[in-house]
């Protein structure tokens, strides 16, 4: 019976490799089962390469075959370990409180600041869709007939230029977040809270006016949220600056004084609560780049906007015109908000009343005038009566009465008794 072979002692490096080996396995434990297989026999296979590489025994052997297989076999385990591993996961932000789900009132709920607007990111927008925009219209041809006075008519009288850079922007350019300008003794977030929502609750001592509790139709989306103030619920509803403060810094507003801008981002005219994950998902964009889902309140959303924008003298570029225009075109009656500027009426001068005019009558052929008549010839005079003869001197008058007691007056020439001196006038006829 052969002497047993003396037993090889454990040096550093021994216990080095094995506290390497346990080392790579926790670190590929953390993450997954066969993540920590994979490494391990990774980390084997290496060791097995390098110790058949230098000539080093193990497990008593040193042939290259017995290392070739155990590398082999390493290699296979750990091929199996990747293969078990998950797949990778995106990460996700943690969900905040959404339309469809309300938060549940606590007994006493924690104080928060109160400063949530859409220049504060909120997570989950990812996983909102983009509300589908509208295409090209005519711009001019709907100017032509929209009713005057409303918004539609209001949209095409709008400024068009180009965006400004956004250089210098900051949203302490518009004062205090939600200052009380209305000096009412409650900051302009809750004013609005107050107004958009239903079924309030205050914080006592306040004189109602820090809203706790409440229940809000979102008009963005259409659906119903159940409002609480906190720290980790009061984002579900934030008030959305309806034209966004850096959209307007862009287009007008950095020419503004400072106590116009902030007017501007309290003023009630711009300010809507609205669902948190939706504002975010808004940002700072235009009614070209963004829309509410909800369709049937569209045309009051982009109707507010102009109303804001022409009560501002704030521009718009043609894209923000043009989805303007094509929205309120589905709704061309929509009025402008209360509060905003309305465009003064047009003076029409009444149409003149037509002439009406009469055919002139058609010309009557006027004849020929007739040749004039030759002169009559000049009358020739009759020649005068021969004169008669004088009576016979046998009967003779002395005068007309003795004439006419004769009985011969009158007494004609040639007449028995005829003589001058009867027939004075020598007519022939005497004692007339």
């Amino acid at each position: 019976m052969s002497a047993a072979r003396p037993r090889t002692p454990r040096g550093p490096a021994f216990w080095t490799g094995l506290g390497g080996l346990g080392l790579v396995t926790i670190i590929g434990a953390a993450t997954s089962v066969g993540a920590a297989i994979m490494c391990a026999a990774l980390y084997l296979a290496v060791t097995f390469i390098v110790a058949a590489v230098r000539g080093h025994s193990w497990l008593g052997r040193t042939t290259r075959r017995a290392s070739t297989a155990a590398i082999a076999l390493c290699t296979a385990v750990a091929i199996a370990g990747a293969s078990a591993m998950p797949p990778a996961a995106t990460p996700s932000a943690s969900p905040t409180p959404s339309a469809t789900a309300s938060a549940t009132p606590s007994p006493t709920p924690e104080p928060t600041t109160e400063v949530i607007d859409g220049d504060q990111p909120v997570t989950g927008v990812e996983d909102l869709a983009a509300p589908e925009l509208p295409g090209q219209v005519d711009v001019a041809a709907v100017a032509q007939h929209a009713t005057p006075q409303t918004a539609l008519a209001a949209a095409t009288l709008l400024t068009v230029k180009g965006r400004a850079p956004k250089t210098g922007y900051d949203r302490a350019n518009f004062g205090a977040r939600w200052a009380d300008v209305d000096h009412n003794g409650c900051d302009t977030r809750n004013d609005i809270l107050a107004r958009d929502l239903t079924g309030l609750t205050y914080k006592p001592g306040t004189k109602d006016c820090v809203v706790l509790t409440g229940t809000f139709a979102d008009p963005y989306s259409g659906t119903t949220i159940a409002f609480q103030r906190g720290d980790k619920t009061s984002s579900a509803v934030q008030i959305d600056h309806v034209i966004a403060l850096s959209d307007a810094w862009q287009k007008g507003a950095q020419g503004w004084d400072a106590s116009t801008r902030e007017k501007f981002a309290n003023d009630p005219l711009n300010l809507l609560a609205a669902d948190g994950p939706l504002n975010a998902q808004k940002g700072d964009g235009d009614t070209a780049t963004w829309l509410p889902p909800n369709n049937a309140f569209r045309c009051t959303y982009v109707a507010r906007q102009v109303g804001v924008k022409y009560t501002y003298g704030l521009w718009v570029t043609e894209a923000e015109q043009n989805a303007m225009v094509a929205v309120l075109s589905t709704c061309p009656d929509e009025p402008l908000p209360a509060g905003s500027t309305v465009p003064e009426a047009p003076v029409v001068a009444p149409e003149p009343a037509p002439v009406v005019t009469t055919p002139a009558p058609a010309p009557v052929p006027v004849p020929a005038p007739a040749p004039a008549p030759a002169p009559a010839p000049a009358p020739v005079p009759a020649p005068a009566p021969a004169p008669a003869p004088e009576a016979p001197a046998s009967v003779y008058y002395k005068n007309c009465t003795a004439a006419r007691e004769a009985g011969a007056a009158p007494v004609h020439r040639g007449d028995p008794g005829y003589a001058k001196h009867l027939d004075r006038d020598d007519d022939g006829v005497g004692c007339e």
